[in-house]
């Protein structure tokens, strides 16, 4: 990795409802690369937050009979407490109606109409609630929004709009030169496709507070607050400093990854890179699109009520397995099914068959062949055919991890650390340490065993991002503190004489819920 810098955001999540499986995947995503690259030792930072404006929230507000900014106030706890609760390690977390935050939207509102760049004039088309979003007849589907098929409302009203129009030709060359500007490919050949198929359109950047009053006010027209993608968006360059700390903001922009789901790939790869350009600031380094999470074939939405609450996964299995399984699950780019039965499945056979039994097997034969000791071992201890092969294989994990995250193909470098895992217990049944020792093989036994643990070390480093609770359980029962990432490939790191913790079940199996039978 060449990286000197690493900063990575998560979009900011509305405020009109509790957070769901959709927000948890994405912010741990963004937590598990934001640790990889610490442990690699390369300066991090890690943004997520909340978008706080909109007509959403307002009507949020009014349902529950509160103001907006109480909206706010009492639904942005939810999302604080769940990343705590997810072990989330992000280095700030923004709100949308600090005041850190408007005041740049303001300025930059201010700037950006100085020069033109923003004009006032007369609008007629359709509106969609839900999405906040204009479109053109010919946009619609069968009378609805073309993002969510909700019934889109015939509009008529003074606006202000930004000319995004005068970037098209320039956003498809830049696009076609910089293939990694959107990830994964397909992704970026559907925003080439919407801007070689469609006329862009200037972006209505303003909501009339006849309308709408919950919004960051335009500095040029008291009667108008911001439309809230316009406001949301600059919230990625407001929380680093933009127009206020050049040394902090020059540090970490341009964003080395900006993750988002599919469904706001237009907002972040047409509407973002045209202000960033109308604005003079360079364009972040790589907008990755991944998929939806799926309830059987259907998007897990809060409107359908088929969102997963990730409190009762978390209460029932541990946060890190809930860790685990959704980077595993989900192949980056692409859709993914949350059922309990996948959870189940997968917890089982990775997490407690293979991992922890793996460990509860090698600390327990260590406790009763050891005298719960590390024993020293020769130089001469990867001499033999199995255990040659079995520490490059090791050592083929860390390589496929380490190339997963810089390819974002996570999933893929999880697989590869539970196939070592595998090929450790398989060399159990191989070596057969028990017969071993039976046979007075004390040597050989040693060797089996201190080989293991050293593998098991090696895994426990690559799985730590995800998992960090477990996995410091794990080393800590081998008398080491926090992965050091650059002694992966040394073998012989846990120190001869060291004492076996205990025998603790990491991952203890856990069954399918039993279906209540129907009433009569």
């Amino acid at each position: 990795m060449a990286n000197k810098t690493y900063y990575v955001t998560t979009p900011i999540y509305y405020v009109n409802d509790k957070p769901h499986v959709g927000h948890a995947y994405t912010t741990i995503l963004a937590d598990v690369l934001a640790s990889y690259h610490r442990l690699l030792d390369i300066p991090t930072f890690f943004l997520t937050g909340t978008d706080e404006h909109g007509q959403k929230v307002q009507q949020a507000a009014d349902k529950n009979g509160i103001t907006a900014q109480e909206q706010c106030d009492q639904t942005v706890i939810r999302f604080q407490e769940l990343w705590k609760r997810l072990e989330i390690t992000n280095d700030d977390f923004i709100r949308t109606t600090e005041e850190r935050h408007k005041v740049i939207v303001q300025e930059v509102l201010q700037d950006l109409y100085d020069r033109d760049e923003i004009y006032r004039a007369e609008y007629e088309g359709w509106y969609c609630v839900g999405c906040e979003r204009f479109f053109t007849e010919k946009d619609l589907v069968d009378g609805n929004c073309p993002e969510c098929d909700k019934p889109a409302e015939a509009i008529q009203e003074t606006n202000y709009f930004f000319r995004m129009s005068k970037y098209q030709e320039w956003l498809i060359e830049y696009i076609e030169t910089h293939p990694e500007f959107i990830q994964p490919g397909f992704r970026a050949n559907e925003t080439l496709g919407f801007l070689k198929t469609k006329e862009l359109q200037d972006l209505c950047i303003s909501r009339p507070k006849s309308r709408l009053e919950w919004g960051i006010e335009l500095p040029f027209d008291e009667d108008f607050v911001t439309y809230v993608w316009f406001d949301a968006l600059l919230n990625y360059i407001t929380a680093i400093g933009y127009k206020r700390d050049d040394e902090h903001f020059s540090r970490w922009w341009p964003a080395t990854h900006q993750l988002i789901g599919k469904d706001i790939l237009t907002t972040h790869t047409v509407y973002w890179p045209t202000m960033l350009k109308a604005m003079g600031v360079p364009l972040p380094k790589t907008i990755f699109a991944h998929g939806w999470w799926l309830t059987g074939r259907t998007k897990m939405s809060k409107s359908l009520g088929n969102v997963v609450n990730p409190m009762e996964m978390i209460d029932r299995c541990g946060v890190d397995a809930f860790r685990y399984f959704l980077i595993a699950e989900m192949t980056l780019g692409q859709d993914a099914s949350f059922t309990e039965e996948a959870f189940v499945r997968r917890y089982n056979s990775d997490l407690a068959n293979d991992l922890g039994n793996l460990l509860s097997r090698t600390l327990s034969m260590l406790g009763r062949y050891c005298d719960g000791v590390f024993p020293k071992v020769g130089k001469n201890a990867l001499e033999g055919a199995p255990e040659k092969k079995l520490w490059e294989s090791v050592q083929q994990a860390v390589e496929e991890m380490e190339g997963s995250i810089d390819t974002m193909r996570l999933s893929q470098g999880l697989a590869a650390v539970l196939g070592a895992v595998r090929k450790v217990n398989k060399y159990f049944e191989i070596k057969q340490p028990w017969t071993l020792a039976k046979e007075g093989k004390t040597e050989e036994v040693g060797i089996t065993l201190v080989l293991a643990a050293e593998s098991l070390r090696v895994c426990a480093a690559l799985l730590y991002p995800v998992m960090p609770e477990r996995m410091g359980t794990l080393r800590t029962a081998f008398g080491l503190g926090k992965p050091e990432l650059a002694k992966l490939n040394t073998f012989g790191v846990i120190k001869a004489g060291t004492a076996v913790g205990k025998a603790e079940a990491l991952f203890p199996r856990v069954e399918l819920k039993k279906e209540e039978p129907a009433s009569p």
